[in-house]
């Protein structure tokens, strides 16, 4: 660009160009024309000193002329220290996770729950650095433009499945009825969906379960209602098999009654002193009978004193029984169980060790589950329901306890059962 003058053309410089440029977008054209006129007055007189004049002029007035604001700026409320708004400690007063937001996704600021929720938040950084679920974020662009709120629901795969319902809505608006924060909530829902999953898998798994035995009765009561009527040896024969068939049922509404009595109480920890040697004992006195039927050898290990922790009584015999039960039945290859009670650091421990075939390790996570089996016609040959080691974990959970299982294919398996020690009874 140059400018001419009487004749003569001077080039502009780079610099010269961009002030002229900052002039034209910041003034009014009639301050630019009369900058002009004033220059070219100057110039009739002094054209060299005249075109200087009005360099001077125009530098001096895009220094002092205002700068334009781009429009995503100009649309960010941003509070000044004299008028900080109390938005930011009522978020974090909050019990769930929440995120305030500027109207550019800007992170304003969060409570202790959202930094534990969501990892590497940081307050002045893009919302969009800490959560890459494309449906939040188009969310937060959209209602930073003036849309209503809305939900957003979605799951996170990695490192466990969650389900994950995100509340996004705008808050003080300002006269443009823009919003001038964003606020984002979560609420975890995991428990719920896995709860509707746990409840339509139970009832499923239950009506299997009760369906073969509840087919084997009406089958054998057509049979002696016809062709066995006058035959004593079949009569006697299908009245065996009805009745183990029956106590197979009875065994399993039981189960199924007590882990339905125990998940209802699981959030009230018992506070009964227990004697953890002493209930050993007594289940292995009951099952007795049934080692000697299996030709199962117990060997246990007692310390010289009591065990105490705080539990239900009832419900750890419950637990011991499911344990020890399950390493004579399965374990019977081995022709002998190790029973211990033993005291570890500041916690008590059950161990019970059988020498059968062990478990896979593909089934080791699973055990837990109701009705699962690793050998589902071996399991049902030995009177089991699927539902003892389910037992045991929701036991254990309401005692705040742990159940550790360990096994080596072909050299049986472990069951420990670790509950915290009772320290005033033991020491007394």
């Amino acid at each position: 660009m140059s400018i001419g003058v009487r004749g003569k053309t001077w080039a502009m410089t780079p610099l010269s160009e961009t002030i002229l440029n900052r002039l034209k977008a910041s003034w009014a054209p009639l301050t630019a024309a009369g900058v002009l006129c004033l220059g070219g007055a100057v110039s009739s007189l002094l054209p060299v000193w005249g075109a200087l004049v009005a360099f001077l002029v125009v530098a001096l007035a895009a220094i002092i002329a205002p700068q334009p604001k781009a429009f995503d700026e100009a649309r960010e409320w941003r509070p000044g220290p004299e008028e900080d708004p109390p938005v930011g400690p009522l978020v974090e007063a909050l019990l769930d996770p929440a995120i305030l937001l500027t109207s550019r996704g800007t992170v304003f600021a969060f409570n202790q729950a959202a930094s534990q929720a969501v990892p590497h938040l940081k307050k002045g950084v893009p919302i969009s650095f800490c959560i890459r679920v494309p449906e939040i974020l188009d969310a937060v662009r959209e209602i930073g433009q003036g849309a209503p709120g809305r939900v957003v629901e979605f799951i996170e795969r990695v490192p466990v499945d969650r389900w994950i319902e995100a509340r996004i809505g705008p808050v003080v608006h300002d006269k443009s009825h823009l919003p001038n924060f964003i606020v984002l909530s979560f609420d975890d829902l995991t428990h719920l969906r896995r709860a509707e999953r746990m409840r339509v898998d139970f009832v499923a798994n239950a009506s299997h379960e009760l369906r073969t035995p509840l087919a084997a009765l009406l089958g054998f009561i057509e049979t002696l209602q016809g062709p066995a009527r006058s035959d004593p040896v079949a009569r006697e024969r299908f009245l065996d098999i009805m009745k183990s068939q029956a106590n197979r049922m009875s065994r399993l509404i039981d189960d199924l009654l007590s882990l339905s009595r125990i998940e209802q109480r699981e959030h009230l920890r018992p506070l009964d002193p227990v004697d953890l040697v002493e209930i050993v004992r007594g289940v292995l006195d009951g099952l007795s009978p049934l080692a000697a039927e299996r030709a199962v050898e117990v060997v246990t290990s007692f310390p010289s004193g009591p065990v105490r922790t705080q539990g239900d009584r009832d419900e750890l015999v419950r637990v011991v029984e499911n344990l020890v039960e399950n390493g004579i039945k399965y374990g019977q290859s081995g022709k002998k169980i190790e029973v211990s009670v033993k005291r570890v650091n500041e916690q008590g421990q059950i161990v019970i060790r059988d020498f059968g075939p062990g478990i896979p390790p593909e089934h080791l996570p699973r055990l837990t589950e109701r009705f699962y089996r690793v050998d589902v016609g071996d399991s049902r040959d030995k009177g089991g329901t699927g539902l003892g080691l389910a037992l045991v974990k929701h036991i254990m959970a309401r005692h705040r306890g742990r159940l550790l299982i360990e096994s080596t294919l072909g050299e049986g398996a472990t069951f420990t059962v670790v509950l915290d020690l009772d320290e005033e009874r033991s020491a007394a």
